[in-house]
């Protein structure tokens, strides 16, 4: 595949401004006490009335901006129920892997991937710990054991190339494990899309440090969110180095022509949801595609792989250390 071109400036709309429900919130906090709790529609009335003009406009703008950004997203949704209604028509078999560091929006761009797609037809794979039988098996046994059914789509928040980031900074895999990792992943997935029947999507989410920063409080802080709080999101902040490091290895041994990498700047969730729909779209051939949309990528999202390690090169020559 080429390398994204710049959106149309019909496909071009200026971003939301991340975070309008907490811009929401912050606009009610004065008030909250005061509305009802028990009537949610009666609270909305009541807050209306007692918000200042400026403090309205804001809650306005933020649910506009909500509001258009999901409805842009839905025609590009369409185009995945018409793939994923190919893909079962001619018994393909689609792999997308979600990769990156934590709170880089991972989970959130799943979630509307497969928002209208008919349940039966994919599946969503999130793996634990390994257990000690697991332990003493191939890593990708595990894995493999998920793959694809002809006419089926899965998507693995987070995939086997755990081995190749977290559990070699995390001290989860010994250093031979990870040498042998690396140098076999690219002939594990060249036999995977060997039946010339199965597609392979590999993306990594990349977050500033800190972005990563902000999610890890509000996480830490939101009694809904708390759950999200792992060991490796403690440590990550301050192994943000050696995980940048591992990224760079990653990118340099395992994107290949076969089964390239894509990086999705992630910083704002909503242009990262968008763009990796597109992308998907893109990569993936189906009849039905509509004439439309654009499914150009935006290239300040999207970069390919071999991109993102010149640009990494360029960074340590520079400064002397990775910026991304």
């Amino acid at each position: 595949m080429n390398s994204p071109k710049k959106p149309s400036t019909v496909d071009t709309i200026e971003a939301p401004l991340p975070g309008s429900a907490s811009q929401i919130r912050e606009a009610v906090s004065r008030i909250i006490d005061s509305l009802p709790s028990d009537e949610p529609q009666e609270a909305a009335r009541s807050a209306r009335r007692q918000l200042k003009k400026k403090e309205t406009k804001r809650v306005v703008q933020s649910a506009l901006e909500r509001y258009f950004a999901g409805e842009e997203l839905k025609p590009y949704q369409a185009e995945l129920i018409k793939l994923q209604q190919h893909i079962e028509a001619t018994g393909k078999k689609v792999i997308i892997l979600f990769d990156g560091r934590d709170a880089s929006g991972k989970g959130g761009t799943i979630r509307r991937v497969t928002r209208y797609m008919n349940e039966k037809r994919y599946r969503v794979v999130v793996l634990g710990k390994p257990t000690e039988e697991q332990k003493t098996e191939l890593h990708m046994k595990r894995y493999i054991e998920h793959l694809p059914h002809a006419g089926e789509m899965v998507l693995f928040d987070r995939s086997w190339y755990n081995r190749a980031m977290v559990e070699p900074v995390m001290g989860f895999c010994t250093s031979k494990q990870y040498r042998d990792f690396m140098q076999r992943v690219s002939g594990y997935e060249e036999r995977i899309l060997a039946d010339g029947k199965t597609h392979l999507v590999k993306l990594y989410f990349s977050v500033s440090k800190a972005e990563q920063n902000r999610r890890f409080e509000r996480r830490r802080h939101d009694p809904l969110r708390q759950w999200k709080l792992s060991e490796v999101d403690l440590q990550a902040q301050e192994l943000w180095d050696e995980f940048t490091q591992k990224k760079f290895r990653l990118l340099q041994k395992t994107h290949t022509e076969t089964a390239p990498w894509y990086i999705i700047r992630s910083d704002n969730k909503y242009l990262a949801r968008r763009e990796t729909i597109k992308l998907i779209l893109k990569l993936i051939p189906y009849r039905g595609r509509s004439r439309k949309l654009s499914f150009d990528l935006d290239p300040s999202v999207v970069i390919p792989g071999d991109e993102e390690v010149l640009l990494m090169k360029k960074q340590r020559r520079q400064h002397g250390h990775f910026l991304t």
